[in-house]
């Protein structure tokens, strides 16, 4: 067991102290420029460190690049604790077939439904403090949950005691194994981290009194696995501060490509958290992941399964784009839906593009360039519902709503949202998700982001066939402001049953015509 590391040790005050063995690993520095002329582990886009011959002006690197050479991050920077836990646990489910095969399908249901509880419930997470007996109330009423499951699909489908009886000491073995598995797993995982096999570099975003704590926890106990490499604030650099401050929250892109810091953790920054969300997702492009102390954490204790660094209580932040397996899983959902609906209601479409052609003849479809993830515009797809007098209309006219142009026919479309289907293409090309932000024109995204700090924080992710922000009642004529908070709400708050919701709600829009 990690144990609860003890936390009686005075915080550190004046200077930040070097141990000897930190001072050992000093490298030589460049005459020239003061920086260190080699530093195993910091590398920056273009390889080992030459990029540290250009760095920013302010940022005192000779300070910090000693704590990031690290050999250890460098080659194990890849592992994660799940990688180890993920397979024991399989194993030890699949363990009762070594004893017999009998029960072999309920093994399997159990072993597939069991690690798919496991992960709904945030156990495969990352942590930082790992002990079994914090872990053990979650793994028991999961491994209950799911064995009484498979038990009654059992009982049901064999009208046998026997069989049912074999069949639940089966599952009391894996279950059994699961437990020991996973003290082992922790065990092991401890002992890397102490050893220092496995670490990671890590800024604490906050240089007062909460983050000053949580720099000498992550010196003085390397079982959390995080390498403290220094910290940033909204103030420039004190070399008498009580921590290396590496420098403002503007150099935090750059140091976070110098140090190849994988970890920020956020303290108490003295900055409002507008400001601070604007830093944080300037990092879009690196592999780092997001822990934040609480606010108010001295007020309450926090239920469901805690973590911790020290006394201080931490949670991750989950990821504020989609990337990785959350990508994969929107990206997946989107295909089948879209390949599903064009299929389903193609004699719909073959109607509205008759219906469009009998009320403005050709060119039934209409093209208009949007703004896409990340910025990128791509031309969407749309039943035509009136004619633009040119492209400057179409791209700077906001609402046709009004328009006396818009025949009954287009005016129908429009407020049953019909001329959208086409967009199901831009969807199979990945140009579009089925939810996300509304896609709009670059002329007033431009506007938008000038006029709404939190506007352009939309493109992070996909834009959406139908976004939460819509069914919601935020169409036409409403607060820009408003559909920004609801777009980067959902952003923030993915799950694959929020776009369900959203999919059922825009359903039963379309249904009452409560479109355009």
């Amino acid at each position: 067991m990690s144990g609860q590391p003890a936390t009686t040790e005075p915080a550190a005050t004046g200077r930040w102290h070097e141990s000897p063995q930190m001072m050992m690993r000093r490298p030589e520095t460049d005459k020239g420029t003061g920086l260190p002329s080699a530093v195993p582990g910091a590398r920056s886009e273009n390889g080992p460190v030459a990029a540290a011959a250009e760095p920013r002006a302010g940022l005192d690197t000779t300070a910090v690049l000693p704590y990031a050479s690290s050999r250890a991050s460098t080659r194990t920077r890849w592992l994660r604790a799940w990688m180890m836990t993920a397979p024991v646990d399989v194993v030890a489910l699949l363990a009762p077939l070594l004893v017999t095969q009998n029960y072999w399908r309920g093994t399997l249901a159990n072993a597939v439904l069991t690690v798919s509880v496991f992960a709904a419930g945030g156990l495969y997470r990352a942590r930082r403090h790992l002990s079994i007996l914090d872990e053990l109330p979650s793994l028991s009423g999961r491994l209950l949950a799911s064995g009484a499951v498979v038990a009654i699909v059992a009982a049901y489908r064999h009208d046998s005691v026997p069989y049912v009886s074999g069949f639940m000491h089966g599952v009391a073995l894996s279950a059994a194994l699961v437990v020991l598995g996973r003290a082992c797993s922790r065990k092991v995982t401890l002992l890397a981290r102490r050893r220092r096999w496995v670490e990671h570099n890590a800024i604490v975003v906050g240089a007062g009194p909460i983050g000053v704590e949580l720099a000498r926890l992550l010196r003085r106990y390397p079982e959390y696995g995080l390498r403290f490499v220094g910290s940033v604030d909204t103030a420039p650099p004190d070399h008498g501060a009580a921590v290396p401050l590496l420098g403002t929250l503007d150099d935090l892109e750059h140091l976070v490509r110098l140090l190849e810091c994988e970890v920020l953790v956020i303290a108490d920054p003295d900055c409002p958290e507008s400001v601070l969300m604007e830093a944080l997702l300037r990092q879009a492009d690196s592999a780092r992941d997001l822990w934040a102390v609480p606010r108010l954490w001295g007020s309450r204790s926090h239920g469901g399964y805690p973590d911790h660094i020290g006394a201080i209580p931490i949670v991750k932040i989950g990821d504020t784009t989609f990337s990785g397996p959350r990508w994969a899983v929107k990206r997946a959902s989107d295909v089948v839906l879209a390949t599903t609906a064009l299929l389903l209601l193609s004699p719909v479409l073959l109607l509205c593009a008759i219906a469009t052609f009998l009320d403005g003849g050709r060119g039934i479809f209409f093209h208009q360039e949007r703004i896409g993830r990340y910025g990128k515009p791509f031309q969407v797809v749309k039943f035509r519902s009136m004619r633009p007098v040119d492209e400057h209309e179409s791209q700077t006219k906001w609402s046709i709503a009004h328009d006396r142009r818009v025949g009954p026919i287009g005016r129908f479309m429009r407020r049953t949202s019909l001329d959208e289907l086409p967009q199901l293409w831009n969807i199979l090309r990945g140009e579009m998700s089925v939810v996300g932000p509304r896609p709009e024109r670059p002329y007033f995204v431009e506007k938008f982001s000038a006029e709404y700090p939190n506007y352009a924080m939309r493109h992070r992710v996909p834009v959406g066939l139908t976004g939460l922000a819509q069914v919601s009642g935020l169409r036409g004529d409403t607060p820009i402001s408003d559909r920004a908070r609801f777009d980067n709400y959902y952003i923030e708050n993915w799950s694959l049953w929020l776009d369900v919701k959203v999919v059922l709600r825009t359903v039963a829009e379309v249904f009452r015509a409560g479109g355009r």
